[in-house]
């Protein structure tokens, strides 16, 4: 059995309630919009409608901390004296709830079932057993990497790199993440995948999904110089990050080369074309859940 703990406060005073919660004994602690579910809900971290949203963007104005501890006779004195340390004048009004023990990882795990790209290519968790033996399965679970899968922007890219593949190609997978595309390339057939990333925890990902699936990736930090060119170079970021690279990623593209665009909202797909006008000519290839993928060819297409 275990206890949680819910306090409302302000974006102020947020963080420091929950170092103090954690120092007071919780083991864990999160932090929620107290408003969410309404017509006020806030967007954070780049969801739709909330895209000015970034790095020194204040938490929710009402935010929800919620901590879970061990049951402990003293536990609302150890709480009030954390809204203390957390500098909180007036003690907030304080929900507590039992929580019942679970079996945590299957929980976790019942949430993530395989995702049916197209009837080529699936994505199957390892505790599931593949639906279709005979199609193309990225063996992949969640983690500390993004791409799963199951958002719309991997989705279209998956969609894609299925779709455009014939074997034998150069593929450059820039902002690689989890490696989830640089792994569907070479099961694809790619004759060479590099994923390239700024996150060394995503390169230890992406090399440890890759050798889970039995394929071979180039990994290497966005630090180190790129000079070679590829057929298909595929980007699945967001609109900002995006238009800064356009120079590079259009550059690295080898006549004839395919470039596929991913992380854009339908309403910034005008921004990011004209971005790259003077560089590829882009369009809207497909869109998904308000999200679309840009596509582009260079001239000369490869024999």
């Amino acid at each position: 059995m275990w206890v949680s703990v819910a306090l409302e406060t302000d974006a102020a005073h947020a963080d420091a309630l929950s170092d103090a919660l954690m120092a007071a004994g919780a083991i864990s602690v999160s932090v929620e919009d107290a408003l969410a579910g309404t017509d006020l809900e806030m967007p954070q971290f780049g969801e739709p409608d909330g895209m000015n949203s970034g790095p020194g963007t204040p938490l929710w104005s009402e935010s929800r901390v919620v901590a879970l501890f061990d049951p402990a006779a003293d536990l609302l004195g150890r709480v009030a004296a954390a809204t203390v340390a957390a500098g909180i004048d007036e003690l907030p009004g304080i929900e507590m709830e039992d929580v019942a023990e679970q079996d945590w990882v299957r929980l976790t795990q019942s949430q993530f079932d395989p995702i049916r790209i197209n009837p080529r290519l699936w994505i199957v968790p390892t505790w599931h057993a593949a639906p279709d033996p005979d199609a193309i399965n990225l063996i992949l679970d969640p983690g500390l990497a993004f791409g799963t899968g199951s958002h719309p922007t991997t989705f279209l890219c998956l969609q894609w790199l299925s779709e455009t593949l014939r074997g034998g190609e150069t593929v450059l997978d820039y902002g690689c993440g989890s490696g989830i595309l640089g792994i569907a390339a070479a099961k694809l057939g790619a004759a060479s995948v590099l994923g390239v990333d700024l996150d060394d925890n995503a390169l230890s990902a992406a090399r440890d999904n890759a050798a889970n699936n039995g394929v071979t990736l180039d990994l290497r930090h966005s630090r180190e110089r790129l000079e070679q060119r590829f057929d298909i170079v595929v980007a699945n970021i967001l609109t900002n990050p995006l238009c800064v690279l356009a120079p590079l990623l259009a550059g690295r593209l080898a006549p004839g080369g395919r470039l596929a665009l991913s992380g854009v909202l339908a309403a910034q797909a005008e921004q990011v074309i004209a971005t790259y006008a003077p560089l590829i000519a882009l369009r809207v290839g497909a869109e998904h859940e308000g999200w679309v993928r840009l596509e582009g060819q260079t001239g000369s297409p490869r024999c």
